[in-house]
């Protein structure tokens, strides 16, 4: 007993699996005794079951309906292979805009959004392209959060990945507001990432953006040529579902929002 109080006391967040281990570690690898650990912790108010496989310790001193557990490692263990991404991934970083209360998270399995203390938790698939190349893991950390590992995308796989899909990360005056706090990129990781999406029109965005933050980020001539030599061979729009005049960024070849060209949310006091 003593030993199972302690993973619990090292892991606010564990999954079945995870606890499955840390048993077997210690010769215990009967099922039914996993599962009557976890049947009687629950009832005597040790556990919280966030979802089927997944569940949370309650820390002594607070009540199953009071305790809050972190939404970035219960995002990270929604499935085993889940990757903190997007607007998720620029808050576990420490450079969102904007806090929010939907995590979003890369995996390969089926999922349905769960709710969870009014947190919403989201998988996304990875990218086809990434998939078929075997590169769904390129600019993947795996970082420490309370002292458990979590895996979650670079800060440059992430600056392309938000603005390849700028509708699940905030829209686009959060996105840049967002990637305007960060001081230094590896552009030719960016660059590696965005090629292998295989997205022309990606492509034409991420250097879009760079080039509109080149003196912000010391952005070379020969990061953006590598990059416009993939752009679309006909102009794109940045974001067709914007409204508003537009204006053609001809290196590009990408029609782009006046007020994204303009910040006018820097207007608005």
């Amino acid at each position: 007993m003593l030993a199972v109080q302690e993973f619990f006391a090292t892991h606010p967040v564990f999954t079945y699996d995870e606890f499955a281990d840390y048993l077997a570690l210690r010769d215990s690898s009967n099922v039914k005794t996993r599962k009557a650990l976890l049947t009687h912790y629950t009832k005597t108010n040790r556990l919280v079951r966030v979802r089927r496989g997944l569940y949370a310790a309650v820390p002594p001193g607070q009540t199953p309906e009071s305790v809050q557990p972190d939404p970035f490692l219960l995002a990270s263990r929604m499935t085993p292979d889940a990757v903190l991404a997007y607007h998720t991934a620029l808050e576990f970083h420490g450079r969102a805009y904007s806090a929010f209360r939907e995590f979003t998270y890369l995996t390969r399995a089926a999922t349905r959004p769960a709710e969870f203390r009014g947190n919403t938790f989201r998988g996304v698939a990875f990218s086809k392209s990434l998939l078929q190349k075997g590169q769904e893991c390129l600019g993947v950390e795996t970082a420490d959060r309370s002292g458990l590992e979590v895996r979650v995308t670079s800060l440059e796989r992430t600056l392309v990945d938000v603005i390849d899909r700028p509708a699940i990360s905030g829209g686009w005056e959060e996105i840049w507001r967002s990637l305007e706090s960060v001081e230094y990129f590896d552009l030719e990781q960016v660059a590696e990432y965005a090629l292998m999406l295989d997205n022309a029109t990606t492509v034409a965005k991420v250097g879009f953006y760079l080039e509109q933050h080149a003196e912000q980020l010391m952005v070379e001539e020969s990061a953006l040529s590598r990059l416009r030599a993939n752009v679309p061979k006909t102009a794109h729009y940045l974001d067709r579902s914007a409204g508003g005049p537009v204006r053609l960024a001809e290196a590009w070849n990408l029609i782009v929002p006046e007020r994204i060209l303009n910040r006018t949310w820097e207007e608005v006091r």
